[in-house]
């Protein structure tokens, strides 16, 4: 990958050179990674597209059931999907990408676990010269009292296959606590602590869920711009949000780009970074999501050049 001057980049808005500059993605659904049309490309055929302002993420999840899961229920549509959305990271210029591969993957496997695993350290050898893949173990909240998911998911910690777990869907499908066994598993195994919050509820909520789990990292948490003293909190203890303006956008917790609390998030010294969420519903790559923050306004090249270097530092030396 050759050198760029990335702020010049994006005061030219050369998309080519900003790719080309080094980037992390530490916020990305494999199930969702890669852009509808190479879904569409290896289907052969067009996908109803997602609405481009959805209520929440209910009517996100709508969209999914109803018209993604079905084209991609298989092994064979997991894998693809996956494997499409590494090879658009890489052409985008992520070094580091974080990708999170949900527990339920395992029933398009007949040994279940060990098909997950084994396709798993697949793609990490397979693209190990082109990008650092730290695959991570994904729950939903909406299983939280499924007996047999929960034991599942505990086996998955002990393949040593995942670098972090992830909690998401709905916040208040369940309480942080109901998850704390797992949490405290995965801790002990060495693996990075996260969870979605704060991406529709209050700032409060950020906190207590950080405390709970211990968490290392937010997945979106920008409801924390709404108090000084959660911002302050964490910022003294170096927890970072993983922000995904264009998601935040569509699904309607932001009004609009350029009134992004991201730009709150930052002035109050919380460590972020920015990311794709699902390339597949959002369209928009980790370069793209730069460029638009600039051209939105909400950050200077300059500034958007120290986000992408802390990131990418940031990775390196985890």
């Amino acid at each position: 990958m050759r050198h760029t001057n990335f702020i010049e980049a994006l005061s030219t808005d050369d998309l080519d050179a900003i790719r080309a500059a080094p980037k992390t993605d530490v916020h990305s659904h494999a199930f969702l990674s890669t852009r509808l049309k190479n879904l569409e490309h290896w289907l052969g055929h067009s996908v109803t597209k997602p609405p481009r302002k959805m209520n929440g993420l209910e009517e996100m999840m709508e969209y999914v059931i109803t018209v993604l899961a079905p084209l991609q229920k298989s092994r064979e549509g997991f894998e693809f999907v996956s494997t499409s959305g590494i090879n658009d990271a890489i052409q985008d210029g992520v070094v580091g990408l974080e990708m999170s591969f949900d527990i339920m993957m395992a029933r398009f496997y007949p040994n279940g676990l060990a098909g997950v695993k084994a396709f798993v350290e697949g793609l990490v050898e397979k693209y190990r010269s082109q990008i650092n893949l730290r695959p991570e173990l994904g729950f939903p909240r909406t299983h939280a009292g499924d007996v047999k998911l929960m034991k599942l998911a505990h086996e998955a910690i002990e393949l040593g296959v995942f670098q972090s777990i992830d909690l998401y869907s709905y916040e208040e499908a369940c309480a942080p606590e109901a998850v704390k066994p797992l949490y405290t598993k995965a801790r002990a195994a060495g693996m990075k602590l996260k969870a979605h919050v704060g991406e529709f509820g209050g700032a409060e909520e950020v906190r207590r869920t950080v405390e709970a789990l211990d968490l290392d990292e937010v997945q979106h948490g920008i409801a924390a711009a709404e108090s000084i003293g959660v911002m302050q909190w964490l910022s003294q203890n170096r927890i970072q949000l993983n922000v995904c303006p264009t998601s935040n956008v569509m699904l309607g917790g932001v009004e609009d780009l350029a009134s992004h609390p991201i730009r709150i998030l930052f002035d109050n010294g919380v460590p972020v970074t920015i990311n794709t969420d699902d390339l597949m519903i959002f369209g928009q790559s980790v370069s793209e999501e730069y460029r638009n923050l600039y051209q939105a306004g909400v950050f200077s090249a300059q500034e958007l050049d120290d986000i992408r270097r802390a990131s990418v530092t940031s990775f390196a030396t985890e």
